[in-house]
C-alpha cells in the first residue's frame, strides 16, 4: 500500500535581492522538486550554502518562494503555501506543519514546562493533560525536574534545545520540519530524539530535516535528498 503524500514541492526557486549591493540577486534554490510521504524521514544533505535551511523556511512560509509551488495536505485538501493567506498559514502551523529550529526563542519569565505545554493548550487540550504531556517529554529528554518551573533563559544550550524539541513535538503534526535540532545535544539525547522521531513517523508524520551529525542522519533517514550550492550568476 502506497503511503499518503503529505508535501510536494514543484519547480521551487528562491532568490534574494541584495539591496546593499545595488540590487544584485542571489539565487539559492532553483527548479527544485521534492515529495514527502507519511511515515518517512527525508534528510536534506549538501554543503553549507546549498540552501537547506532556506528550503525549510520557504516551506514554513518564513520566506515566499520566487517561483514554484509548495503543496501541503491540510485538513483533507491540498493547499499551496506559496499562495496561502496569513489566516490559512496560521491554521496550517497550528494543525499540520511543525518546525523545530536549532535555537529556542526564549520567553522571559515563562517556566520551561509552560513553554513546552503551550502549543498543546493552543490546540484545545485540557491544561492538566497538556502539562502532563509536557512533563513526560521533558523527562524523556533528560531535562532535570528542578528546571521545569524556571524560565530557560539561563539554561545551558543543550538544555534549551531539549526544551525546544519537546515544544516542537508535543502536538502530533502530519509534517515535521527539523533544522539541525540535535546540533547541541550529546549522544544519549540524540538517541532519545531519534526514538521520538521514529514514534512520530509510526503515527503517520512525514519528517523533512537537516542533520549534520552523520550518526544521527543514519539513524533517522529513510532516504537522503542531495542539494548543491548554486553557482553565482
Amino acid at each position: 500500500m502506497t503511503a499518503t503524500l503529505m508535501l510536494e514541492l514543484r519547480d521551487l526557486s528562491k532568490s534574494f535581492e541584495l539591496h546593499h549591493q545595488h540590487g544584485a540577486r542571489l539565487d539559492v534554490l532553483r527548479g527544485l522538486d521534492l515529495r514527502l510521504h507519511a511515515g518517512e524521514c527525508v534528510v536534506l544533505s549538501g554543503p553549507s550554502g546549498a540552501g537547506k535551511s532556506t528550503l525549510l523556511r520557504v516551506i514554513y512560509a518564513n520566506y515566499r518562494p520566487s517561483y514554484g509551488a509548495v503543496h501541503v495536505r491540510h485538513a483533507g485538501r491540498w493547499l499551496d503555501l506559496a499562495k496561502a493567506t496569513p489566516h490559512e498559514m496560521l491554521e496550517v502551523r497550528r494543525q499540520t506543519l511543525g518546525y523545530v529550529s536549532q535555537f529556542l526563542r526564549v520567553i522571559p519569565r515563562v517556566p520551561a514546562l509552560d513553554i513546552v505545554a503551550e502549543p498543546l493548550l493552543q490546540a484545545g487540550a485540557d491544561p492538566q493533560a497538556a502539562r502532563q504531556r509536557a512533563a513526560d517529554l521533558l523527562r524523556r529528554l533528560n531535562v532535570p525536574e528542578r528546571l521545569w518551573p524556571l524560565p530557560p533563559g539561563t539554561f545551558s544550550g543543550g538544555e534549551q534545545q531539549r526544551v525546544n524539541i519537546a515544544r516542537g513535538l508535543i502536538v502530533p503534526r502530519p509534517v515535521l520540519l527539523l533544522d539541525e535540532p540535535t546540533a547541541s545535544l550529546d549522544a544519549d539525547n540524540r538517541v532519545v530524539v531519534a526514538e521520538l522521531l521514529a514514534e512520530a513517523r509510526a503515527a503517520g508524520s512525514g519528517v523533512l530535516g537537516i542533520f549534520h551529525d552523520e550518526d544521527m542522519r543514519d539513524r533517522v533517514a529513510t532516504r537522503v535528498f542531495p542539494m548543491q550550492a548554486l553557482e553565482a550568476a
